[in-house]
C-alpha cells in the first residue's frame, strides 16, 4: 500500500524544480498577461534570475484595456522591466475562424521571439500550467512549434498549486480570476468588430464593479448571454440588479440580455462545446 502524499513536500519539490529550470536558462523573456500565472512565473523568475528577466504585454483590440493596465501596475510593483507592444488586429482573425488561438499564439509568439533576439535574450517563456493540458488549448500547437517554453508546466505546477504559492509569496493575483481574449466570447466564423469588442469589454467591466469578478458575456449579434458562478445567479437575477445590468447593456447596443443558466465556465464557446 502507498503512503499517503504529503502535498505540501510535493509542492515544495514543484516550487524547487521551478526555481532550478529558471536559473538553468539565464536570461528570458516573460510574456506577461497579468493573471494568475504569468504573475507568479515573473516573480518565481526574478527570485530566481534578478534583473535578467524582462516582461513584455502585448496589447491588441481583443485583449482588455484594464487588463494591460494592470500588467503595467503589476509589473512596476514587482520591479521587472516591463514593455508594452501595441498590435493592430491580425487580418487572419477578423472572422474569428475556429483556430484563432493558434493563429494568435503564432502571431504574437513569433513577435516576442524578434523581440528577445534583439535584446539578446534567449530565452521566451509563458505561463501555461499543468491543468491546461486537459483543456481544449489549440494555442499550445503554436508554442510548441516556436520552441517556446513554459516552465511552470515543465515543474509539474497546477492552478491550485500556483494560487498557494502565489499566496504565500503574498502576490495580490492569488485569487484572481481566470480570463480570455474578447474573441472568445464571440462565436466563430463570425465578423469581428472594433465596436464588438468594446461592447463586451465595457459590459464585462460593469459587471465587475458591481461585484461578479468571475464573468464573461457572450455575444450573439445584439444579444448578451452573461454566465457568472451558478452559486451567484440568483444574486445577478435580482430584480433591481437585473434592472440596472439590463439598461446598461441596452445602452451599450444589446438589444436582448440574457443569463446562462448553466453558469460561468471556460471555453463554452470553443468549436466543440455543446451549442456553439
Amino acid at each position: 500500500m502507498k503512503p499517503p502524499i504529503n502535498h505540501e513536500s510535493d509542492l515544495n519539490r514543484k516550487h524547487e524544480r521551478l526555481n532550478r529550470e529558471l536559473k538553468a536558462l539565464g536570461k528570458v523573456l516573460v510574456a506577461f498577461s497579468g493573471g494568475v500565472d504569468s504573475t507568479f512565473l515573473i516573480s518565481a523568475a526574478k527570485t530566481a534570475l534578478g534583473d535578467n528577466v524582462h516582461a513584455v504585454t502585448i496589447s491588441t483590440p481583443y485583449i482588455p484595456r484594464w487588463e494591460v493596465e494592470e500588467a503595467r501596475q503589476l509589473a512596476r510593483t514587482l520591479g521587472v522591466g516591463h514593455r508594452v507592444m501595441e498590435l493592430d488586429m491580425p487580418d487572419e482573425l477578423r472572422n474569428n475562424p475556429p483556430q484563432h488561438c493558434y493563429i494568435c499564439k503564432k502571431h504574437l509568439f513569433t513577435l516576442l521571439l524578434e523581440a528577445a533576439g534583439k535584446m539578446g535574450i534567449p530565452h521566451v517563456i509563458e505561463g501555461t500550467n499543468a491543468d491546461d493540458l486537459n483543456d481544449y488549448r489549440p494555442g499550445r500547437k503554436a508554442l510548441k512549434e516556436l520552441k517556446i517554453r513554459s516552465p511552470l508546466l515543465e515543474a509539474g505546477l497546477s492552478k491550485s498549486d500556483i494560487r498557494q504559492l502565489s499566496r504565500k509569496a503574498g502576490l495580490d493575483t492569488w485569487d484572481k480570476p481566470a480570463y480570455a481574449c474578447l474573441l472568445s466570447r464571440i462565436p466563430v466564423n463570425t465578423r469581428v468588430e472594433p465596436a464588438d469588442l468594446d461592447r463586451i469589454e465595457q459590459a464585462e467591466r460593469f459587471l465587475m464593479e458591481i461585484g461578479f469578478r468571475a464573468v464573461r458575456v457572450r455575444t450573439h449579434g445584439d444579444t448578451a448571454r452573461i454566465e457568472v458562478d451558478s452559486a451567484r445567479i440568483s444574486e445577478l437575477v435580482d430584480a433591481d440588479r437585473m434592472h440596472d445590468i439590463q439598461g446598461t447593456l441596452k445602452r451599450l447596443g444589446y438589444r436582448h440580455v440574457s443569463v446562462d443558466l448553466t453558469g460561468y465556465r471556460t471555453g463554452s464557446m470553443n468549436p466543440e462545446a455543446d451549442g456553439d
